[in-house]
């Protein structure tokens, strides 16, 4: 009979959670001395997810975008040493990009105020403090080629957010005049790491396990998180918990939105093909990068600040289709070798996971059998969205009927639009 585990969560990197929301009772006084004193810099809205990622402390030990030292560690080592020695994982730049009009603008400023398009007017407001900054140059060639791997055309965050940035950075200690709120109907999915371990703590887990997607969830994934709390119970656990993270920044305009996987995911849950008792669904507020294994190590780093103490990792995690060439841009198998091996995630728990397919043979989604490898059939997200958008009805068992209903609904919706 296996053992039973500790129930104390996982402890966040650098030994404890960032916050870099101000206090209600300062508000007034920080948004005066920013409105009075301060050079204004307008943000983007990819900028404004980082800052709610940076704020909520996702990124911990990180405090603000990243100056010079910060930014080359990670660009080079995908870790930042701390003071004490010890190191933590950081994989993606966390930068702001500004101009030459910006920089002239900041002059020998020691402190900024970054403004973004908020209001329903679209008016700006002043969202966050920039302290201490530090203005270096914004090599873009290299930053993209040690990020991605490549400088082909086509990346999506490169072509969205970095080809149009300036070529300065800008980097300091943050400071966030409120909690960032999209008023978009899912800022109650919005959990920040310090809420989503209260939760866990409520709940009782003694593990927590994360599942990171950006795509509507099919039985193939449920067949993938069920057996792993099946593991994790096999293991000693009394109560795994799962994190269901779909990723909810900036995504390629191919994607499913937000809103629409939101509602998908919530009938999964609905419809019992995963247990609402044990599973927390959230977003996770990143912008997407595309950048495979480099980009993976961060989604993974992050969940650690939420508490988690297992990932989840499949196939091609963070990848793509080469934006020229007909192939992968990664090897599919990289990220999971990667995240077993990286520094600064060594206290992670990485549960590679088998290929889920659909089994002719019982017709359902089941674990793919290279000995009998034609009664599988592969569903890519291409094909489950070629399905939808035709109205037709993909292979019973693939996924729960009212998930897909979802779907059905959206490419109608969309394809309505656009004939529009």
């Amino acid at each position: 009979m296996a053992a039973s585990r500790s129930r104390s969560l996982i402890e966040p990197d650098g030994g404890g959670l960032v916050d870099l929301v101000v206090p209600e009772t300062q508000r007034p006084s920080k948004m005066a001395e920013a409105e009075t004193t301060m050079p204004k810099l307008k943000i983007s809205k990819v900028d404004l997810e980082w800052i709610h990622v940076l704020s909520e402390g996702w990124a911990s030990p990180l405090r603000g975008f990243m100056r010079e030292s910060e930014y080359l560690q990670c660009l080079h080592f995908n870790f930042l040493r701390l003071s004490n020695g010890s190191i933590v994982n950081m994989s993606l730049p966390i930068v702001l990009a500004i101009n030459d009009a910006d920089k002239a603008a900041v002059g020998s400023s020691l402190n900024v105020a970054l403004i973004a398009p908020r209001r329903d007017d679209g008016s700006d407001s002043i969202v966050a403090i920039l302290r201490s900054v530090e203005i270096y140059k914004h090599n873009k060639e290299e930053r993209i080629a040690r990020t991605w791997g490549t400088t082909a055309p086509g990346l999506p965050y490169v072509e969205e957010v970095i080809a149009p940035a300036g070529n300065w950075l800008i980097g300091g200690d943050l400071e966030v005049l409120e909690p960032i709120r999209y008023n978009d109907g899912l800022d109650r999915y919005r959990i920040s790491p310090s809420e989503l371990r209260g939760e866990f703590e409520r709940r009782k887990a003694d593990a927590v396990f994360a599942f990171q997607l950006r795509n509507p969830v099919h039985n193939g994934h449920a067949l993938l998180m069920n057996d792993t709390r099946k593991r994790l119970l096999e293991m000693g656990y009394q109560n795994p918990v799962l994190l269901l993270h779909p990723l909810g920044g900036f995504v390629k305009a191919d994607d499913v939105p937000l809103d629409v996987r939101m509602e998908q995911h919530s009938k999964v849950l609905e419809d019992g093909v995963l247990d609402p008792k044990t599973t927390v669904l959230a977003i996770f507020p990143s912008p997407m990068h595309y950048a495979g294994p480099t980009e993976v190590q961060w989604h993974a780093k992050a969940r650690i600040n939420a508490g988690a103490n297992f990932y989840i990792v499949g196939r091609d995690p963070a990848g793509m289709s080469h934006p020229v060439e007909k192939r992968d841009l990664y090897d599919p198998d990289h990220g999971k070798k990667v995240l077993c091996m990286a520094p600064g995630l060594e206290k992670l728990n990485i549960l590679p996971f088998k290929v889920a397919a659909y089994d002719t043979s019982i017709n359902k989604m089941a674990y793919f059998d290279p000995s009998r490898a034609k009664d599988f059939l592969f569903i890519s997200g291409t094909k489950m969205r070629s399905f939808a958008k035709n109205k037709e009805n993909p292979p019973d068992g693939f996924m729960c009927p009212g998930g897909w209903e979802v779907l059905v609904k959206y490419y109608e919706n969309l394809q309505a639009n656009e004939a529009g």
